[in-house]
């Protein structure tokens, strides 16, 4: 094999092998519904000479689907959902406090916490459901179509969600 064929070759590789690389270190970041966003007060606290609270939270990441395609219903000339509601799947952020308190509450207690996890949200958007005035090709008329009310509806949007949330005081920060 020359050289230059083998160098080819090598450099192949080491591409594919950096797109696999690539690809599998970047998935599980991509995967995770939620971004952390940790809130430093450590310089704060040097600066003050104080326990201040240690709080994180976190973000969810927006997951568009799939909208519900338009269904065709026998004895009607339009479908069923003319403009689908698209469905998102996000979260609701989440929050971590852990603020000091100065054994107010007696020996046993040193902080007070609240923890409020991200939580699933489902929402499904507007959409919009429409009839023409005419009916279906009726035989007895030669085929032709009769006349009726014209009709039209809005889907309403469609929200969903169960937050939670815990408050407490424990000892230790």
């Amino acid at each position: 094999m020359k050289s230059t064929t083998r160098g080819t070759l090598a450099a192949v590789l080491t591409c594919v092998a950096a797109a696999a690389g690539a690809a599998v270190g970047a998935s599980p970041a991509a995967a995770s519904p939620t971004v952390p966003v940790p809130v430093p007060l450590e310089g704060v606290e040097h600066s003050l000479g104080m326990e201040l609270p240690e709080v994180s939270g976190e973000l969810p990441v927006p997951t568009p689907g799939a909208p519900d395609g338009p269904r065709y219903v026998e004895g009607r000339l339009l479908p069923d959902r003319a403009l689908p509601q698209l469905p998102l799947d996000a979260g609701l952020p989440g929050v971590d406090l852990r603020a000091p308190l100065p054994h107010v509450l007696g020996d046993d207690f040193d902080h007070a916490a609240l923890d409020a996890p991200a939580s699933s949200l489902r929402t499904l958007g507007p959409g919009l459901t429409a009839d023409a005035p005419l009916t279906a090709p009726d035989p007895q008329a030669f085929g032709l179509p009769g006349v009726k009310l014209p009709q039209a509806g809005v889907l309403t949007p469609v929200l969903q969600a169960v937050p939670g949330a815990d408050l407490g005081l424990g000892s230790g920060l």
